[in-house]
């Protein structure tokens, strides 16, 4: 009984310590970058897909509607 309570403390650990390293490799940009923030996932601020002429879905119905 005990040692399944130490297994799921490791891997419980294991977890949290995996999640953390993670959140700290993804936020470097952030965290240590004067002035950083997270790339936007926006497709009107992707210039390769604005060169495309690949534009948001909602853009577009907006402009759409206007017409």
């Amino acid at each position: 009984m005990k040692s399944n309570i130490v297994k799921m403390w490791n891997i419980l650990l294991f977890t949290v310590g995996f999640v953390a390293v993670a959140v700290v490799l993804l936020g470097i940009r952030v965290f240590f970058v004067k002035g950083g923030r997270f790339p936007s996932s926006h497709i009107s601020d992707n210039r390769y897909l604005r060169n495309k002429g690949i534009v948001c879905a909602v853009s577009t119905d907006a402009l759409e509607r206007k017409k």
